[in-house]
């Protein structure tokens, strides 16, 4: 029949839809869309691709921390080399405790140290400093895997903090906090070894009098030698993590 009409039948045959036959004499139109996708080789699904991305984004984010951690480190060394350059705090001191005991650098071999140059009779910078220095030895004494730091005070006024000032003084902030004083060459000679400057102002009518000096928190290694030093502006939480960073990477030079 389609023979016989010719060709001005075929442009009909395009209006009808391919059918399928299946069991039960039953016919369905063939959806062209549906299969005209089968036998081609489907990507990556969405959730793979997301883990992927994910583990990629976290091999790049430790890398990072990793090469900071290592420019930290070389940084740091640095400082530390500077500042061994600048000979501060290699030589020994010989001063009293506030107990009346003898001390020389050389009782603190081993120990990681925190010292604070001062006087009894700030009226505000001193306490404030020696208050922060206390915050920073309670945190690192509440991490047991950290070796305890010895807190220490120096006085830079001789004149007026003796032994008995000193033990008044102390017991104010820390139990562990130890007062060392001296006569004026001791202390000068102290202060000299750690570029500290201290000049007493002039005496009022009461005799009483301010000590101009410098403020800063110095970092002793269990060696003996200085490792950093902190000014006001840093904080407890980046002295305490400063010193983390100092206990990890330390090794002893002493035979």
């Amino acid at each position: 029949m389609l023979l016989a009409l010719g060709p001005k039948a075929w442009p009909k045959l395009s209006q009808f839809k391919p059918l399928l036959r299946i069991s039960g004499g039953e016919t369905l139109h063939r959806n062209t869309r549906h299969w005209s996708g089968q036998g081609q080789r489907q990507g990556p699904g969405l959730r793979t691709r997301l883990l992927i991305t994910a583990l990629f984004g976290t091999g790049l984010g430790w890398a990072w921390l990793a090469a900071r951690a290592e420019k930290e480190q070389w940084r740091q060394q640095q400082r530390t080399e500077a500042l061994r350059q600048a000979a501060v705090g290699q030589g020994d001191f010989s001063l009293l405790d506030h107990k009346g005991q003898p001390r020389c650098k050389a009782d603190f071999r081993g120990q990681w140290v925190l010292m604070y140059f001062g006087f009894t009779h700030c009226p505000d910078i001193c306490p404030d400093e020696l208050e922060k220095l206390v915050q920073v030895v309670r945190k690192l004494e509440a991490e047991p895997d950290l070796p305890l730091v010895q807190p220490v005070f120096i006085t830079v006024d001789p004149e007026r903090d003796d032994v008995a000032a000193m033990a008044r003084y102390v017991q104010e902030f820390h139990p562990r906090l130890l007062g060392l004083t001296g006569s004026t060459e001791q202390v000068a000679h102290a202060s000299r070894n750690y570029r500290v400057y201290y000049s007493a102002g002039p005496k009022d009518e009461d005799q009483d009098y301010i000590v101009d000096h410098s403020i800063a928190i110095y970092l002793l290694n269990p060696d003996g030698l200085f490792t950093d030093y902190y000014g006001r502006s840093r904080s407890a939480e980046q002295i305490v993590e400063s010193i983390r960073r100092h206990i990890a990477a330390f090794h002893s030079v002493l035979p």
